[in-house]
């Protein structure tokens, strides 16, 4: 939800009701999600800058901490020297007490550079964690996404099927295919009463020959075609005699 927050710069009330408006709701996510990249780079260059400065705290505070041991090292080298009667003890006296003044500042400054380095280690450290849960959850982020891309085009090609399944009417369809039947069906019957009627045209001729397997020659041909051959050959013979 703190995401969503963000996303619309909203209260928690009006996230579900700014969704309801979003026409594409996975744009709008994945906009979301590379804003949240954009941020997440700007927190890595404030945390190498933070970390840039805990580097020169932390030197500074080894220099100062450093120079804390050398001065005191050195007005016990004075004290040394006073003694030996190597150095007057009124100068060395002086001079030491100069050196100890130095530590103390030194040790001051240690002390404020150690302080300021144990923030920014802890600043540092704190802002670790968050940008490494920022990594995490924009790596969920973005499988949730693509999970839900996924899922919406198999639920928008399904509604789409089950759309065009509800529009179709089976009632019609039936209907349809009964009038097709019946057309068909009266094709055939009027195709079968043609044939019934060219077999009532068959004279009795045609019957018999058919039945007797002779065809249908026509017998008064066959007998002029007899006359005319015997004419014929009536002709010849005559012919021969002369």
């Amino acid at each position: 939800m703190s995401f969503f927050k963000r996303l619309f710069g909203i209260g928690s009330a009006e996230v579900n009701k700014a969704l309801d408006r979003l026409e594409d709701p996975i744009k709008m996510t994945e906009q979301g999600i590379r804003e949240l990249k954009k941020d997440l780079n700007d927190s890595l260059q404030s945390l190498a800058e933070v970390k840039a400065i805990t580097i020169r705290s932390r030197k500074e505070y080894e220099q100062q901490k450093e120079l804390t041991g050398n001065y005191e090292q050195k007005a016990i080298l004075l004290l040394q020297k006073a003694e030996s009667g190597a150095l007057e003890p009124t100068e060395a006296d002086r001079l030491a007490t100069e050196a100890l003044n130095k530590k103390e500042q030194a040790a001051n400054a240690a002390a404020t550079h150690l302080k300021m380095l144990q923030q920014n280690e802890s600043q540092v450290a704190k802002m670790e964690q968050n940008i490494q849960q920022l990594k995490s959850q924009i790596s969920k982020w973005e499988n949730e996404a693509k999970t839900l891309k996924a899922r919406a085009k198999v639920s928008e090609a399904s509604a789409k099927l089950n759309k065009q399944l509800a529009n179709i009417d089976s009632s019609s369809t039936l209907n349809m295919l009964e009038r097709m039947k019946e057309k068909v069906e009266q094709k055939e019957a009027l195709a079968e009463s043609y044939g019934e009627i060219n077999e009532m045209n068959t004279s009795v001729d045609d019957e018999i020959n058919k039945a007797l397997g002779t065809g249908s020659t026509n017998p008064e041909g066959s007998m002029a075609l007899a006359d005319l051959k015997a004419k014929l050959k009536l002709n010849q013979q005559n012919t021969s005699n002369e």
